[in-house]
């Protein structure tokens, strides 16, 4: 039988280190050999045993109450969203199966509702890999592409993160996202390659994956300073696509009459061909 990673305890000792003896009442005795809340201050804090919350910690006991879960929650300061992450960690039961890789189709209707849009669109797998983009999507930026990877580009290429000047944001919410994305199935072979290739090429990706941090993204306006136009902000939609495993519709529109809008018109006019455009958007009709 499979050995279970010790999930929950890992995310127990790296929340527990971001939250200061100073946030939760605690008196500055000095230097402590580590950061963050000891074992027994948590545990004197949610009001259980020391040796139960070392269980815990240990992976020696993967199944308390709601009752504990939250009441640790609210020890190390966790919001809704780590919550729900938290409940979804402290579930006993017999190790996944590892799933065997296989490909993440984009249906055919969703790709020809893509290649319609008019604004940047693109679907993205579980993992941000690029499934299928639209011509304006490449105007935008020309690594949203089939093959590409969001994380890889985010993290590690220098054109794309100066396309983004809320890059430390933007990081922060991705790894949290993924973070959200694999859950448990941290044996799943893709994620195990994407995140070992961050982790020793990235500084930025290594602290992140660290806290645990948790998030799910929603629609929210972005910034981008685009080396053709310069600032523009986007409204990002994310939407989920039915009957896939965990695919997503990403479109960017400006708000109209903005600037962002007259910009953004004129990035994708100068960069799609006339015959990609749809024939709307060519008489303004």
């Amino acid at each position: 039988m499979p050995t279970r990673p010790n999930v929950l305890g890992d995310y127990l000792r790296a929340r527990r280190g971001l939250v200061s003896p100073q946030q939760v009442g605690i008196p500055d005795a000095g230097t402590r050999r580590v950061p963050g809340l000891r074992r027994e201050e948590v545990a004197m804090l949610a009001g259980i045993s020391a040796d139960y919350y070392l269980r815990l910690e240990r992976g020696r006991d993967r199944n308390p109450s709601t009752q504990v879960l939250e009441a640790i929650a609210r020890v190390l300061q966790l919001d809704q969203a780590h919550l729900a992450y938290l409940r979804t960690l402290a579930c006993d039961g017999p190790a996944p199966r590892r799933r065997r890789p296989h490909p993440e189709t984009v249906p055919p209707g969703v790709a020809t509702l893509v290649a319609s849009l008019p604004h940047p669109a693109y679907v993205e797998g579980r993992y941000f890999d690029i499934l299928v983009a639209n011509g304006w999507a490449r105007a935008l930026s020309p690594r949203l592409v089939v093959g590409g990877n969001q994380l890889r580009d985010l993290f590690l290429d220098p054109a794309e993160q100066a396309l983004h000047p809320d890059w430390h944001g933007s990081t922060a919410c991705l790894a949290a996202n993924l973070r959200h994305a694999v859950g448990t199935d941290t044996g799943d072979p893709r994620f195990i390659e994407l995140a070992g290739e961050l982790s020793l090429a990235s500084p930025r990706f290594s602290d992140l994956w660290a806290r645990h941090d948790v998030k799910t993204q929603f629609g929210a306006p972005m910034r981008f300073d685009h080396p053709q136009v310069g600032e523009m902000t986007l409204n990002r939609e994310r939407l989920s696509v039915d009957g896939t495993d965990g695919l997503h519709l990403v479109v960017f529109h400006p708000d109209p009459g903005t600037e962002s809008a007259e910009k953004l018109a004129l990035l994708i006019s100068a960069a799609v061909p006339s015959s990609d455009v749809p024939p709307r958007e060519r008489t303004g009709a």
